[in-house]
């Protein structure tokens, strides 16, 4: 049995009223911080370009570029820097130098996909290598996909084997993040013969209603999931595997267990991913020192009808039903978890929970260096064999 660490969390949520006495508790000060937490939780937001750019020197191709030391940008291994309001993208590489006195970084810049990084002031970190399919070196078609959410834009990635697989990937990315997030998994997708579609979803950035989206965690994105598997089936597949980082991994986990496509799915390979939203929410209250009252009555406001009008979700959110620790009994596919235990959004002890309560099903190799979906960044050999091997041990036909 998995030890529940979070009872006190759970004991209020199961046993605290509708609200009509919350006045009476919690100050009006404390009941706006909630507020505006729990905001921030369900809100979509555009990520902002926060990392100062100290200077780039050098020109193409022997370019590096300069920047303050922190603990994303002396992490090893090859990330993506967006610029100019994500106008702009480079490929930034290995350390360089490092200089503790003076708290700065230099690394390589590999190449600039788009934009004049050179006339950049500041620009946000990300995992993302590969800001569309031709970066990635895979053919692309855009499509949409029919949602009762609208249509939804994505990118149907066929590959170039020889002998295509009937199994298609579908590519679910995480929260504030875009479905270029996925493409990190196209070039091994297209050795392996798999065809695959990186897929938006409601509340992206690129089909949201600014005024009323709300992000559902997956308690209603995985709808989505369940359009982009009707177009794959469309087209010629026998049945899909469903990939998802960080909150991508809690809707392709609703998508497998609750989706009227849900026969179709015969793997997860999941990065980083929400297994736990309580325990993500404990964790992000503890970093931000939310007093516990606090932190208590956020979790409080998104989950129960009274606080719809201060959230602006239309249905509170379930999340014992995004608990895949409790509902491990449930789980009745294969899951590749890829999940570092130095991850600073997603804590990864219940992704080894769940391991370890299905060890027949979940296959979880040790990263303990990549924080949060960084994975492929730091050792893209690595994880590509990671995955090559499980989908050919668990889901793609023998040669």
């Amino acid at each position: 049995m998995v030890r529940d660490t979070k009872f006190p969390t759970r004991l209020l949520l199961a046993s605290v009223g509708v609200g009509a006495g919350i006045g009476t508790v919690i100050s009006v000060a404390s009941s706006g911080l909630a507020a505006y937490f729990a905001r921030r939780i369900v809100v979509p937001e555009n990520a902002p370009e926060e990392l100062e750019i100290l200077h780039i020197d050098g020109f193409p191709p022997n370019m590096r570029i300069h920047l303050p030391a922190d603990e994303e940008t002396t992490v090893r291994g090859t990330y993506g820097l967006y610029f100019n309001q994500g106008a702009g993208h480079a490929v930034i590489g290995d350390i360089v130098e490092y200089d503790p006195r003076s708290r700065t970084v230099s690394r390589e810049i590999l190449s600039v996909t788009r934009g004049d990084i050179k006339r950049a002031s500041h620009g946000r970190w990300t995992g993302i290598v590969y800001p569309e399919p031709l970066a990635a070196g895979v053919n692309a078609e855009d499509i949409e996909i029919e949602s009762d959410a609208g249509r939804l834009p994505a990118w149907l990635l066929p590959t170039d084997h020889p002998e295509p697989q009937d199994t298609w990937a579908i590519l679910v990315h995480g929260r504030a993040s875009t479905r270029a997030e996925g493409l990190r998994a196209a070039p091994i997708l297209n050795t392996l013969g798999v065809p695959a579609i990186a897929m938006s979803y409601r509340n992206d950035a690129e089909v949201r209603v600014e005024t009323t989206s709300r992000y559902g965690l997956g308690d209603t994105e995985w709808i989505d999931v369940d359009a982009a598997i009707d177009f794959a089936i469309s087209r010629g597949a026998r049945d899909v595997v469903l990939f998802g980082w960080s909150m991508g991994g809690a809707i392709a986990l609703q998508a497998a267990s609750r989706g009227r496509n849900r026969r179709y799915v015969k793997a997860l390979v999941l990065d980083g991913p929400v297994v736990d939203w309580v325990n993500v929410l404990d964790g992000q209250a503890r970093r931000n020192m939310l007093p516990t009252p606090i932190a208590k009555l956020t979790l409080e406001m998104i989950t129960q009808p009274w606080a719809r009008p201060i959230t602006g979700l239309q249905t509170p959110l379930d999340l014992g039903r995004l608990d895949w620790v409790t509902r491990a009994a449930e789980l009745d596919v294969p899951v590749l978890l890829i999940h570092s235990d130095d991850d600073e959004f997603v804590p990864s002890a219940p992704s080894h929970a769940l391991a370890s309560v299905r060890r027949d099903l979940v296959t979880m190799p040790v990263y303990d260096k990549a924080r949060h979906t960084k994975e492929w960044n730091i050792d893209p050999v690595r994880w590509e064999d990671d995955v090559a091997n499980f989908l050919e041990a668990k889901i793609l036909p023998k040669s």
